[in-house]
């Protein structure tokens, strides 16, 4: 038996709503194709049928939680990238944005982060186009660390995705009664990561910073 997450328990969710945040949990627990609208259904204790009425097929719920999550996802890194700042800033925000969409809904993060192979074209196609523009986002960023002599990189398409890697294992482990919040964490990581970007032997000093990104209601 799967149990679920209700990401707000308190408010009132539509019936839509419902559908999504339940798919997505299954989707997380079992994997899109295993993943059936009876099981759906069933979770949800209502009729198979009366599913129709308000999407069409669960790759619309798929489609919705992968584009909205890549919505996010910009947005955080718009926000992160609106103030100047040193290379090493820079990156510090990218990685505290990531990190801040990353930890809102573990279960969408998941998903976007899984099972967008399953997606039909031409959404496959469009997920894959924003997915290399966000990481040409992050490469701009160490390029401009490499060009001023800030980071010492043989590659900056390899950092970027050996960054991205670091980061998106996070919606597995994180626990949002654990530890380290997702501040502490983004912090954390912006050391572990840019120790191995400085040019300099000196360690970085973990920096308290003030992000702020959108606020979204995430079902």
């Amino acid at each position: 038996m799967f149990t679920f997450e209700l990401i707000n328990p308190v408010t009132a969710l539509s019936r839509k709503e419902q559908i999504e945040q339940t798919a997505t949990a299954l989707f997380k627990a079992k994997g899109f194709t295993a993943t059936s609208m009876r099981d759906l259904a069933n979770a949800l204790g209502i009729e198979a049928a009366s599913i129709y009425s308000h999407i069409k097929s669960k790759e619309e719920i798929l489609q919705r939680v992968c584009f909205r999550m890549a919505q996010e996802f910009f947005e955080a890194m718009d926000a992160a990238q609106a103030l100047e700042g040193t290379a090493t800033e820079r990156l510090q925000r990218a990685i505290a944005a990531h990190v801040q969409v990353l930890t809102r809904n573990t279960a969408a993060s998941a998903v976007f982060l899984h099972e967008w192979r399953h997606l039909s074209e031409p959404f496959h196609s469009t997920f894959l186009s924003l997915r290399d523009k966000y990481e040409a986002r992050l490469r701009e960023i160490i390029r401009f660390g490499m060009a001023n002599g800030e980071f010492s990189v043989p590659d900056e398409k390899f950092a970027a995705l050996t960054i991205l890697s670091g980061l998106n294992w996070i919606h597995t482990w994180y626990k949002p009664e654990g530890k380290m919040d997702a501040h502490e964490i983004a912090q954390n990581l912006s050391v572990m990561l840019l120790n191995g970007l400085t040019n300099d032997k000196l360690t970085l000093q973990a920096k308290s910073f003030t992000l702020h990104t959108p606020q979204t209601n995430l079902t």
